[in-house]
């Protein structure tokens, strides 16, 4: 490969990293209790899987991934889990998260461990057990790695080792590749097989030759394929995206993925991660930590997840005007709520900071539009614009600047000349707007949920209307059928009127005033032909049930029917009284 790509903007603060590499990588000595947070990636949060009491191993599992999107979470060291609480989290809101608080019994009991040939797993058994390891990236986004371990469909795929490391004081991923450039590029070696890649640049800047030399001595020893590029030292070369520009040309823009154009990116800590879970058998329960700033042995130390960081400070000998706590480097980095926040996936360096190390910032001046920072952007944006909108809570026009192609570096602040904290208004503008898309889903779901009820109560009345009118027709249709009022008779002489009247009354056809003519023929009317032909029909009912074979019964058979039909009486007429009583 010749010469590396360049990237627009970025700036060269003090790097400080010196300090903290004089001398090897330390293992962190046990805590007298560990606080183990369940969300530690991003994602969903494990569910726990212990209770208060119960003795766990190290590497045991106790809080199982939520979905796809997640990672689990292990004991790091073997002891009595004595809470499920919330606690506060390492992060600068100092709110409170699920975690699991284990003391430590001391001898650091390993679970059993399962190593596997990666050569005779498929890619999801392969991911499927980095997923349960708790393996996530380690370069700072503590994205799931497991989800970026996928063949590329179309085209072949390149792979990115990054050991840029960029921010000042952080120097872990320095002394990683120093003491374990073998056991990085050997999972680096299962990462390209999952993803089937040509190609395996490793990045590191120029101020890292050490590094680089030993990189290139493990590419040796192992025979292997891959290409150790060093970088102009330039913040933020470490950058995902202005790693792949420097190495590969390509510009990937914001809202793609990079494998959308044949490139994927990792962390050589998250390398080292995936060695040992797939080839040792071990789940993700440590990292190594750069402790440095105003302390008087900055140094690497590997740590297990859940240590105090005041715990660690500690050990580096804290200077006494230590005022505050910083997780991350002091471009990027956030200040934690209390110095014993514990150690998470997340953290590859803690900083002491003081007043004479970090003194107050200068009083915020108006913005004089020098476009300062827009010349050192590396996202190549307007960041003087976005902040004007921020400021106005103008959050449109902040996203037609493109706010969230903006990744936080902090060089527009660096270099600002009126010292305004630029990334706090970027921030600002990102939470107010996902705040308010969140309001606008909730409003749509609610919206939606409302129409669909009344259009189901709407369907519903509909459908029973219907469902009436089918029943009303269908009555009206019987009723026809049953009643069919006959033609009138023709008119009958005087003295053959009783006997006429008497004929139409049995059929229920004619109606005959009592006071009528003699001679007059009967005028027909239709409901009181009905009310007579119900009464007909009554009566041959009463007939057709009227009991049969009662002319030869005896003298107490007979008195046995008078005294039943006498109790019907009786409860007719209470039924008719009560019937009666209901109406007044």
């Amino acid at each position: 490969m010749g010469k590396p790509f360049d990237f627009h903007g970025g700036v060269k603060p003090q790097t400080n990293k010196a300090q903290s590499t004089r001398e090897a990588i330390a293992v962190a000595s046990l805590p007298s209790q560990m606080v183990v947070p369940l969300h530690q990636s991003i994602g969903g949060t494990p569910h726990p899987l212990v209770q208060a009491g119960e003795r766990v191993l190290k590497g045991q599992r106790i809080g199982a991934a939520d979905g796809n999107v997640s990672a689990a979470v292990h004991a790091p060291t073997s002891g009595t889990v004595i809470a499920v609480e919330p606690r506060v989290m390492a992060h600068t809101s100092g709110l409170a998260m699920l975690s699991v608080v284990i003391e430590p019994d001391g001898e650091d009991a390993w679970l059993p461990l399962s190593p596997s040939n990666y050569h005779s797993l498929q890619g999801d058994e392969i991911r499927d057990l980095l997923r349960d390891a708790g393996v996530v990236g380690l370069g700072g986004a503590v994205f799931p790695s497991h989800l970026k371990l996928k063949a590329g469909k179309d085209k072949r795929m390149t792979l990115v080792l990054n050991g840029a490391e960029c921010e000042p004081y952080i120097t872990c991923d320095d002394m990683l590749m120093r003491e374990r450039a073998q056991d990085i590029l050997r999972g680096g070696q299962i990462m390209r097989h999952m993803l089937g890649a040509d190609t395996v640049l490793i990045g590191i800047e120029d101020n890292k030759p050490e590094a680089a030399a030993a990189m290139r001595a493990a590419v040796a020893a192992l025979g292997e394929d891959m290409q150790v590029v060093v970088v102009p030292t330039r913040y933020p070369a470490g950058g995902a995206k202005q790693l792949i520009r420097s190495l590969t040309g390509i510009e990937v823009p914001h809202g793609k993925r990079s494998t959308d154009y044949g490139v994927q990116c990792f962390n050589v800590g998250t390398a080292y991660a995936i060695h040992e879970t797939i080839n040792l058998g071990r789940p993700l329960i440590s990292r190594i930590v750069t402790v440095s700033g105003n302390v008087e042995r900055p140094r690497n130390y590997e740590v297990l997840f859940g240590t105090p960081m005041s715990h660690l400070l500690r050990l580096a000998g804290a200077k006494p005007d230590t005022d505050r706590t910083v997780m991350g480097g002091p471009m990027m980095g956030y200040l934690m709520p209390k110095p014993d926040v514990p150690v998470v996936k997340a953290t590859n360096c803690v900083i002491a900071g003081s007043r004479a190390l970090f003194p107050p910032p200068p009083p915020e001046m108006p913005c004089i539009r020098c476009t300062a920072c827009v010349d050192v952007c590396p996202a190549d944006l307007q960041p003087h614009e976005m902040y004007w909108f921020a400021r106005a809570k103008n959050f449109g026009k902040t996203q037609e600047y493109h706010v969230f192609d903006c990744i936080e570096c902090g060089c527009c602040a660096y270099v600002c000349p009126s010292h305004i904290p630029l990334v706090d208004y970027y921030r600002f503008a990102k939470t107010e707007i996902w705040a308010r898309e969140r309001n606008k889903d909730a409003a749509d779901q609610a919206r939606e949920r409302f129409e669909f009820r009344t259009l189901r109560e709407q369907r519903e009345k509909e459908e029973k209307a219907a469902k009436l009118a089918v029943k009303a027709a269908a009555g009206r249709q019987t009723a026809e059928k049953r009643v069919v009022p006959p033609a009138p008779p023709p008119a009958a002489p005087a003295d053959a009127r009783p006997a006429a009247v008497a004929a139409a009354r049995a059929e229920g056809a004619l109606a005959v005033t009592a006071d009528a003519a003699p001679g007059a023929a009967p005028s027909p009317d239709p409901k009181k032909a009905l009310i007579e032909a119900a009464i007909e029909r009554a009566r041959q009912q009463r007939e057709a049930i009227a009991p049969k074979n009662t002319e030869n019964l005896t003298a107490a058979q007979k008195a046995e029917i008078v005294e039943i039909e006498a109790r019907r009486a009786k409860i007719r007429e209470r039924a008719r009284t009560h019937d009666e009583d209901a109406r007044q």
